[in-house]
């Protein structure tokens, strides 16, 4: 009767622990899963449509590694804002996560394994950037080690999934290379955009993000950085008037909202905001290699 009742009781388990899992990374699907596949596609470019759900589970599974990782480290903080997390709604104890968390790092190598040695590099680095950004502290320092970690990470995430979108598995062209370190780049200049809407919990915690340890300049600098970032990629990649005149007023206002409204709900729809832009500043490169470079006939 136990056997017959645990194979009744499996399908049921599988998709608690399923959904557990989709919890652990559910914030980042719009952070992180979207914008670097929107990169990926774009920059690779996507050589096959088959190749995109091995993009979007790539990303996706190391998403898991980190998110593991950093809400391990200090579950106290979701705790206070984000109680819907495994953790603080008890679905898993912090023992089992622990394991889980450890156990996704070989996982992670094996599956980029099943695409190149070049993928395996790139989740290797990820791996290594995840440990010194939660185990080592960068995630409570200081907001400008931060950012670079970050902005390392984010390339890290890039690199392994332009490699399994594009045609060549061991290689980055010109142009790919080129998205990716615009990419880093933005990161490392505007990812306080999403510190804005966790203060409270951060200052809990002890992190000195840039909107806690400058609030004065961390608003104005954001909405400059996303100016100068679409101005520059406006013309990096050879955009036409009208496409470059949305794409500036799309930052634009994004950065009036971060400067104008300052509450906690304002700052998680206008990180929403960001996102759209964050994700249409990685699709430039398909407009450069499809439209910009495209043949007239």
């Amino acid at each position: 009767m136990s056997v017959l009742r645990f194979l009744l009781n499996l399908p049921s388990n599988i998709l608690y622990h399923l959904w557990t899992l989709f919890l652990f990374t559910k914030s980042d699907i719009k952070t992180t899963v979207i914008p670097i596949t929107s990169l990926a596609i774009a920059s690779a470019p996507l050589s096959e449509i088959s190749h995109l759900p091995h993009v979007v589970f790539w990303i996706w599974f190391h998403v898991l590694q980190f998110d593991v990782s950093n809400q391990t480290l200090k579950p106290e903080e979701d705790e206070y804002n984000k109680r819907d997390r495994p953790l603080p709604s008890k679905r898993i104890t912090w023992r089992n996560a622990l394991i889980l968390r450890w156990a996704l790092v070989p996982s992670c190598w094996a599956l980029s394994a099943c695409y190149s040695i070049e993928t395996v590099y790139a989740s290797i680095a990820l791996c290594i950037l995840t440990y010194v950004y939660d185990e080592m502290g960068f995630a409570a320092g200081h907001w400008l080690g931060r950012n670079v970690v970050n902005a390392l990470g984010f390339m890290s995430f890039e690199v392994g999934s332009c490699l399994i979108a594009g045609s060549n598995r061991h290689a980055l062209d010109n142009i790919s290379w080129l998205s990716v370190l615009c990419s880093a780049g933005i990161f490392a200049t505007t990812i306080q955009a999403q510190d804005f809407k966790d203060t409270e919990g951060d200052r809990l915690v002890g992190r000195k993000t840039l909107p806690i340890v400058a609030p004065g300049v961390a608003r104005p600098s954001l909405m400059l950085a996303l100016l100068a970032w679409s101005v520059g990629l406006s013309a990096l990649w050879h955009l036409s008037t009208r496409a470059s005149l949305a794409y500036v007023v799309l930052a634009l206002a994004v950065g009036a909202r971060y400067v104008t409204l300052n509450s906690i709900k304002s700052d998680q729809r206008s990180f929403y905001l960001y996102n759209v832009w964050l994700s249409a500043s990685h699709a430039l490169p398909a407009y450069f290699r499809f439209v910009a470079q495209a043949p007239v006939f």
